[in-house]
Formats: C-alpha cells, sequence, structure tokens
C-alpha cells in the first residue's frame, strides 16, 4: 500500500528525504543483505545505488513467488503472431526451466561477470536466457533478433559475449527469415568468438547444429539446475545498445538492485497494479520496454505478463487482452495507429478487465489518444522515458488515489520520483529548452556506458558543468510540474518506437564509391511514427549517379530492413553552414 494520496505529497517525499524514500521503497524487494545506505558518490563521479547490499534479481522475479505460494500462477503467456503458437508458463515452470538453463550455461563456462548475448524474437525461450543469466550472475546483452550479419558482429566486438543464443528463425510478418546465416557472417566479420553459440529449434525452419560450436537450447534446459547467486546491488544486470547522436551504438549498462527496486515501485505507482494482475506489453523483448516491462517488472511484482512475436493485429490485442483479463496494457503509438486502421470494422472494445492503457516509445497526439479513449472507452496516456533511464521520467501515478488534473491526460505527465527536470535554454527568455535532469538520477537509471571490457562514466550524456544529464529532448515545464514535449534536440529517428541513429544511415551510404555526400532525415509516417530520407549528392552530379535501390540495398544489408529507408533523394548539394556543417532541419520533407 502506497503511503501518500497526492502527487505532491509523493513528489516532495522522494525529494526532500530522498535516502529515507529509496531505502522505504527498497523494502519491496528481497535482500540476502539489506541496504543501510541509498546512494553513494563512485569515484567516478556517477553515482551506486543501495551499495553493497546483496540480492540475486531472479530469485526475485521468480523463487520468491514460488516459494509465497504463486507457483500455480501464470508467470508469462506468449502468443506468436507468426506461428499461431501459445505457451502459458507457470512460476513454478519458469523456475525449473530458468534454473535448469542457468545450469546449461554454467557447463558451457558461463560465470558471472560473463556475457551472453541473447539474438532472439520474442518467445518464452528469450525471457528464460535472460531470467539464466541473471541467476548466475551473468551479463545478458540482448539484441533485435532482425539485425543483419554486420550489425551483428559490431554487437559481439562490442561485448565479447562468451556465448551467443539465437532462435532457428525469426519472422517479418508471416515471411520466415532463418538466423543462422546472418550469424555465421556475424561470426566471420567480428574479431571476438564466442566459446560457444546455443540455438532454440523452431519447427518452422530447423537449423543445421555444427558439432563443435552449437548446443540445442531445450537439450541445455534439462541440465543440473543451478541455485541464484548473490551479487552486489550495483553488480551489472544487463547492456543493452542505444543509438545517438555520434552515430555509434552505445552499450547502456543497468545494475541490479537500482534497477529491481524502481520497476517493482513503479509497477503499484504508476501502473497501479498488484500481484496476481496480468500486464501485456507489445514491445520486443530487444527493446528497452520489453526488458523492462515484458519481463522484470511483472515478474519482480507477482504478476502475469502477456508477450507477444510480431505485430499484434487490433482484434489479436482484443482476443488476448479479453482472454487473459489483462489489467494494464502497454504498447506504441505505431501499434495504436494500425490499431485505429484496423478498426473501421470493428466494433468498440468492450474489456471488463481492462484498467488503463499507456503509451511510449515515441509521442503520441492528442487526435491518436481521444481515438484510442473513444474505441477502448478507457484512460489512455502518453508516459516518457529512454533506453538510458528504464523507466517512466515523466507519468501519470495510476497507484496514487488522487486523479490526474484532466489538462495533463494528452501529455507526458509530471516527473516520476527522483527525476528532477530543468530547461536548459539555448536563448536567453524563453520558456522552451533542452530538459535535462539533476544528478543524481534516481534508481533503475544506466549505471554507465559499456566499453572496453567496463563500465565508463557516460560523459556524452553531462552538461559541461557536470551537475545534469541532457536527455537532448526539448519541452518546456509548467508550474504544476507538468511537463510538455516539443520533439528532439538531435538527429535520432524513431521507426516504430525502434531508435536509429541518421549519422548511422549515412556513414553506410557514404561508403558508396559513388557517393559524395548525404544527409539522412526523418519524415513523418502514418503508422510507423517516422522513417528515414536519404539526400545523397552523387560524386558525378545528378545525372550519373548510384540507383535508389543500391543504396537501399546497403542500408538493409547493413542494419536490417527494419530502417525502413525506401525514398533516396539525389540532389546537387546539401545546405550548409560556414563552416561546412550541413543543416539538416533545411531539408525539409513533404
Amino acid at each position: 500500500m502506497l503511503p501518500w494520496t497526492t502527487y505532491e505529497a509523493m513528489y516532495d517525499a522522494a525529494t526532500s528525504q530522498p535516502e529515507q524514500f529509496w531505502l522505504e521503497a527498497a523494502q519491496r524487494i528481497t535482500w540476502k543483505q539489506a541496504p543501510v545506505s541509498a546512494c553513494r558518490t563512485r569515484a567516478d563521479g556517477w553515482h551506486d545505488w543501495f551499495p553493497d547490499a546483496t540480492l540475486n534479481t531472479c530469485h526475485n522475479a521468480v523463487d520468491r513467488h514460488v516459494a509465497d505460494g504463486r507457483g500455480g500462477q501464470a508467470a508469462l503467456i506468449w502468443h506468436s503472431c507468426a506461428t499461431k503458437e501459445r505457451q502459458v508458463v507457470t512460476y513454478r515452470e519458469l523456475q525449473g526451466r530458468v534454473a535448469g538453463f542457468a545450469g546449461g550455461l554454467r557447463a558451457l563456462g558461463v560465470e558471472k561477470g560473463d556475457r551472453v548475448l541473447i539474438a532472439m524474437p520474442t518467445m518464452i525461450e528469450t525471457a528464460i536466457a535472460m531470467l539464466a543469466c541473471a541467476r548466475i550472475g551473468a551479463v545478458h546483452v540482448v539484441v533485435f533478433a532482425g539485425y543483419a550479419g554486420p550489425e551483428l558482429a559490431r554487437r559481439i566486438d562490442s561485448v565479447a559475449p562468451k556465448v551467443i543464443i539465437i532462435a532457428s528463425c525469426s519472422f517479418q510478418g508471416q515471411t520466415t527469415i532463418p538466423s543462422q546465416l546472418a550469424l555465421n557472417e556475424a561470426l566471420a566479420e567480428a574479431e571476438h568468438k564466442p566459446q560457444a553459440c546455443v540455438i532454440v529449434q523452431r519447427a518452422t525452419c530447423p537449423a543445421q547444429l555444427l558439432p563443435e560450436r552449437d548446443h540445442d537450447f531445450h537439450t541445455l534446459e534439462q541440465s543440473a539446475p543451478a541455485e541464484p547467486v548473490m551479487l552486489r546491488s550495483e553488480d551489472p544486470l544487463y547492456i543493452l545498445h542505444t543509438s545517438g547522436t555520434t552515430g555509434h551504438a552505445k552499450g547502456i549498462v543497468r545494475d541490479n538492485g537500482g534497477h529491481a527496486v524502481a520497476l517493482a515501485l513503479s509497477m503499484e505507482l504508476i501502473y497501479g497494479c498488484e500481484p496476481g494482475d496480468t500486464f501485456f506489453t507489445t514491445s520486443d523483448l530487444g527493446w528497452v520496454v520489453g526488458h523492462s516491462y515484458g519481463v522484470y517488472a511483472p515478474l519482480l511484482s507477482g504478476c502475469t505478463s502477456v508477450i507477444v512475436e510480431g505485430g499484434a493485429s487490433a482484434s489479436a490485442i482484443r482476443a488476448l487482452c479479453h482472454e487473459h483479463e489483462v489489467k494494464c496494457l502497454f504498447t506504441t503509438p505505431t501499434q495504436m495507429r494500425l490499431m485505429r486502421q484496423e478498426s473501421r470494422n470493428l466494433s468498440g472494445a468492450i474489456l471488463p478487465a481492462l484498467a488503463r492503457i499507456f503509451v511510449a516509445g515515441e509521442y503520441a497526439d492528442p487526435t491518436l489518444l481521444e481515438w484510442a479513449r473513444s474505441y477502448f472507452c478507457k484512460p489512455v496516456v502518453n508516459h516518457w522515458w529512454q533506453t538510458e533511464t528504464g523507466w517512466s521520467i515523466t507519468a501519470h501515478f495510476f497507484g496514487l488515489p488522487e486523479r490526474e488534473p484532466v489538462a495533463l491526460m494528452n501529455d507526458i505527465g509530471r516527473p516520476a520520483p527522483g527525476f528532477r527536470p530543468e530547461i536548459m535554454l539555448s536563448i536567453p527568455g524563453e520558456q522552451c529548452g533542452e530538459i535535462v535532469l539533476s544528478l543524481p538520477l534516481p534508481p533503475g537509471c544506466l549505471a554507465g556506458v559499456w566499453k572496453d571490457g567496463a563500465i565508463h562514466v557516460p560523459a556524452a550524456y553531462l552538461d559541461e558543468t557536470g551537475q545534469y544529464y541532457r536527455t537532448f529532448d526539448e519541452g518546456m515545464i509548467e508550474a504544476s510540474r507538468a511537463v510538455h514535449m516539443l520533439g528532439r534536440s538531435d538527429d535520432v529517428i524513431k521507426v516504430a518506437g525502434r531508435r536509429i541513429s541518421g549519422v548511422q544511415i549515412e556513414k553506410i551510404i557514404a561508403a558508396h564509391p559513388e557517393v559524395h555526400a548525404c544527409a539522412v532525415v526523418a519524415t513523418p509516417d502514418e503508422l510507423r511514427g517516422q522513417r528515414p530520407v536519404a539526400y545523397v549528392v552523387p560524386n558525378s552530379g545528378v545525372d550519373g549517379r548510384p540507383s535508389s535501390e543500391e543504396i537501399i540495398g546497403r542500408v538493409n544489408h547493413a542494419l536490417g530492413r527494419w530502417i525502413g529507408l525506401k525514398e533516396v533523394r539525389f540532389v546537387k548539394h546539401l545546405p550548409t553552414t560556414v563552416s561546412g556543417k550541413i543543416t539538416r532541419k533545411r531539408l525539409l520533407v513533404s
């Protein structure tokens, strides 16, 4: 039961007495050695949460619920939109499968601190692999299953995994995409070589296992079970890559203790969920929403989590919500647009158990939110967060008795506890500017960035004073603490909620021998939110140029077709400043 009745009381408690606030929040987690302090400044200037306390995230997400009598409750419900397969796994079944696979990883030589790269679609086995790593203290690195070989190779070299886990295939719509070819290409290109590969055999497209390299996932599940390893709160739980303004993927490191405390609190405070409730996120497990609210947060809270492979249709989402009595639905504006498109042939959704819907990944405009509220007859709200934060920077708080003012419902809400946003003005006197967050960031945020085998202070995220975290999002803050989002201040493009840097695409295009210069900008897309458009200056002028298909093919090969580059515009020159910097804002895309 939350001790506050109003948002102001909650936020003031977190701001005026942060040590007491977070030590009380930490009581939602089972610790081997309970924390005696909430926050400690590290030697490198960043912060550790609940330093020197010990716990195991997998134990908190699985074992303790079995011990508390929830063994027969569904922990994970999986539905594949591609194969129409379904699985329901109880907490007791999940405990056995995770412990067995953790034992299998250990038999392959995986120990505490080793990295395990997981390149799989959203499946029960993906969650089992993540939890098994957490059980033995290994650091899981989940990557999007649709990556092409070169991009997968970069991830391999970034984290040097001891083991790689893949499924024998994934799907784009109903099309089967064998995975082993991309794996083989990646391993041939990568400098680092893993000790072993593990493959989940799917009936649709089984792979030919190489005897000295590959191991069957389900065979490893039958290994002698491994017990949870007690870890320090500040020990890394996972690495998750995100693209930024540099064009290089950054490996965001998440800790164990702060992550568990923040997510458990958020389930109660923001989403209004209690043990036994059913939570449904449509996100791929390869993205931060899938990590936080497909796997960890619902399981840490003793809830049932519904996960889906592939894009679920409006009728499928309705059916799953009805069948499993989903209380809270978490989806993206892209998914909402698809549902709006399909709903023309569907009556309004009547879902008595569904209490509320949350939207994140990109900004949802008020018109879309109003349609969704009318269609579902439920509250539908935006909230704002980043891969780096791991949970909401701003939100609407359904766990509090006080209801949000109606005026806030179309925007991104007010700050979650521990987040202290301010506006960094680029022009004095304006109300709008880049939103920055006072340090320290609250529990659950990045512990650092993975680079060269170690965790580093994320200097690229800090302002010149070193006292603020830069969000690179622009907005304004009202006296009521309501935050209004205006847009991204860098060039990161959000394709169906997935972030890709325009610079990263530009590097691939610019490598073409007939390309003189290029720039990639975002254009609105009715279904996917945004899509990239490339402006290309050929070496020989507009008349002699590479084909659009050639450039698009290069990008698809390097990054994968999910990028969605379909339009290449050939121009004689790009707009630049006096210093030669390309001014992308002048590349207006209709």
